[in-house]
């Protein structure tokens, strides 16, 4: 097998170039298309953001009001209030009006599943090193 030397790590490649239709054909039929890979990217952008995921991480246990985010985040309530914005636009967040209250919590169960599967693999990756994640979750 042949090595590819990049600026990072190698990475090992065939010895030949040899292309296998049939599976390129299997592939071809469920590979995403450019729009949905364009959203499914955004979503993941989302995601990709310090405060964004203190914030998913609190809805993940309850609603919680901008109040109760900057006052459980340290942060401004501006800043919660535009990242909530953010995630809102982006179908990730939900709100709900009670009286003159505003609630946020996750826009469904699939934004749940996709924040602990994100935060399971991330324990899973990093098993052997010293971390502060927490210790289990549940819903």
């Amino acid at each position: 097998m042949a090595v590819y030397r990049t600026s990072g790590p190698t990475v090992p490649t065939c010895d030949v170039v040899a292309i296998d239709e049939v599976r390129i054909r299997k592939v071809a039929k469920k590979a995403l298309g450019g729009r949905i890979a364009n959203r499914l990217a955004s979503t993941f952008k989302m995601l990709g953001n310090p405060t964004r995921v203190r914030i998913l991480d609190a809805l993940s246990y309850t609603e919680l009001c901008v109040c109760d985010l900057s006052v459980l985040l340290e942060m401004r309530i501006s800043t919660i209030s535009h990242q909530l914005a953010l995630l809102k636009q982006h179908n990730i967040v939900r709100s709900r009006r009670s009286g003159k209250m505003i609630y946020y919590a996750l826009d469904d169960r699939h934004v749940q599943t996709l924040f602990r599967q994100s935060l399971a693999h991330l324990k899973h990756s990093t098993e052997n090193e010293s971390n502060d994640l927490p210790k289990s979750r549940t819903g």
